[in-house]
């Protein structure tokens, strides 16, 4: 075994079906956040590509000194079509670990996109280009490449705790994450729910929209039900 801090682990084997994922892609994340009772979402980070790029892929994770992106630079050679690389960075915006060469790196072999803890410069080129990429923060400072990190481990992201070959979706609304042993159950909650709010939106529509259930609760908490 590598020493812990440069750790590169084997990917683990896939739970999630590409039908799965692609059921996902037509799914916000504000409804999948809604049907996980609002406990999986990456909080505090923003997009900083054009604001109609949407996410979805199999997390490839990178546990990553703040300020240092070796293992980011290892993790996108390692990367397959399909993935989203999630990095750990604590949060520190004082140096980028990812920019615009590297997002190009990662373009070209199939990276649907970069989740960052932590700082990214070039953010002219990332709202330009149809590369998804929510971050901390963003700086000029780049970033040392000495490690510590380490790939295809459980990290923390905004909050999140994220396993490698979870399911990772992001929009303009951020990023949610999705178990990979929950993900055919939460995409059929999912489904369920859009279509409800595409009901609720033809009666609001047509002036038929009612809420029984404010009054239901008003009366509930206040005692006179």
């Amino acid at each position: 075994m590598s020493l812990i801090g440069y750790r590169v682990l084997p990917r683990p084997e896939s739970a999630v079906s590409s039908n799965v994922l692609a059921g996902f892609a037509t799914v916000g994340s504000a409804q999948i956040s809604d049907c996980m009772n609002r406990l999986y979402g990456v909080a505090g980070l923003r997009p900083l590509h054009a604001q109609a790029r949407r996410i979805v892929g199999r997390a490839l994770t990178v546990k990553a000194r703040p300020g240092d992106n070796l293992m980011v630079h290892k993790a996108i050679s390692l990367a397959e079509a399909g993935e989203v690389i999630v990095v750990d960075g604590g949060g520190d915006t004082n140096n980028a670990l990812v920019g615009e060469l590297m997002m190009m790196d990662a373009r070209t072999r199939g990276v649907v996109g970069f989740v960052i803890d932590g700082a990214v410069r070039d953010a002219d080129v990332f709202a330009q280009e149809d590369f998804g990429c929510f971050a901390r923060g963003v700086t000029h400072r780049g970033p040392y490449k000495e490690g510590p990190g380490e790939i295809n481990v459980p990290v923390s992201v905004g909050g999140q705790v994220v396993f490698p070959g979870d399911v990772v979706v992001g929009d303009a609304d951020g990023v949610v994450v999705i178990p990979a042993e929950h993900a055919e159950a939460v995409l059929a909650l999912a489904l369920k729910k859009e279509a409800d709010e595409a009901a609720i939106k033809e009666k609001l529509n047509a002036g038929t929209y009612t809420k029984p259930w404010v009054d239901r609760i008003i009366a509930q908490k206040s005692g006179e039900a």
